[in-house]
């Protein structure tokens, strides 16, 4: 009894100090974003800011085009996330439900497509969509999204379906259902939970993404909020820390907020696929 209770210390010890090597860097980001300059400059810093400000969110707004880099993030992730789920909704529930060697070798190939840096990528990218035209264009961005997320939504979803129990299919068509009527009627309830969680993973990463849009998007009314933030770096690399810490603040919130909301039915989604593969 010693021993498991010295082992269950031991590993909520280890739980709690990776929680706060985890919320080290998001706490220090809030405690930045409302300081004064005087006290950002200080040679003593403190966690709790003294006498708290909001000069530093009203000089970001003021110095950038938040709302506008907002929205265009927002207006791509959204875009991504839908058309990926749509792509691979289809795609996963054929993939589960027909385990043939094409089947299989797809599913390691979108293992191993995760493994692709994205420097590999880009230069061939780039030159793709400079002959579709669709350089410095968010249509260009969400297609490049799209591709991105594909694999890991595709991945998720097929555990979301081989969750779901082939019985219940069969007895649908046992009652006289039919294909369509059995997906649309008995299937597609059961996949709802995984579908939006792989909806909101979609958003998520395309929110969060950086890369691909600083090399895609030129101009300033077409940048992407993450892209937009390394403009409070001067040509030195000395950052204004103050509205750079307020913007990378505001712009963190959506994806905790959406993660918390998801986390669960994320996790649950990972776990199911690795149980019925």
């Amino acid at each position: 009894m010693r021993t498991s209770t010295a082992g269950r210390v031991g590993q909520y010890a280890a739980l709690l100090a990776y929680l706060v090597f985890l919320a080290f860097p998001f706490l220090w980001l809030v405690s930045t974003a409302f300081k004064s300059p005087r006290q950002l400059g200080s040679l003593h810093p403190t966690w709790i800011p003294r006498d708290p400000t909001l000069d530093n969110f009203r000089q970001a707004f003021d110095e950038q085009p938040l709302l506008r880099a907002a929205g265009n993030s927002l207006l791509a992730a959204l875009a991504a996330a839908v058309i990926a789920v749509l792509i691979a909704t289809p795609l996963a529930y054929v993939t589960a439900r027909h385990r043939t060697r094409l089947a299989k070798a797809a599913t390691g190939w979108v293992v191993v497509s995760q493994a692709f840096p994205l420097v590999l990528v880009i230069i061939p990218l780039f030159l793709v969509l400079k002959n579709l035209r669709l350089i410095n264009s968010l249509a260009g961005l969400v297609l490049v999204y799209v591709v991105w997320a594909l694999p890991f939504a595709l991945w998720m979803l097929v555990g979301y379906v081989r969750a779901v129990p082939t019985e219940l299919e069969e007895a649908a068509a046992v009652d006289g259902a039919g294909r369509l009527r059995t997906l649309v009627s008995v299937t597609a309830p059961l996949l709802a939970p995984g579908i939006v969680a792989t909806a909101l993973f979609a958003f998520i990463t395309a929110w969060n993404e950086f890369f691909f849009a600083l090399v895609l998007l030129k101009t300033a009314d077409k940048q992407t909020l993450p892209v937009v933030l390394t403009h409070f770096i001067g040509a030195e690399g000395v950052a204004d820390l103050g509205p750079l810490a307020a913007a990378a603040f505001l712009a963190t919130l959506p994806s905790l907020v959406v993660f918390a909301i998801i986390q669960r039915r994320i996790t649950g989604g990972m776990l199911t696929g690795a149980v019925k593969s």
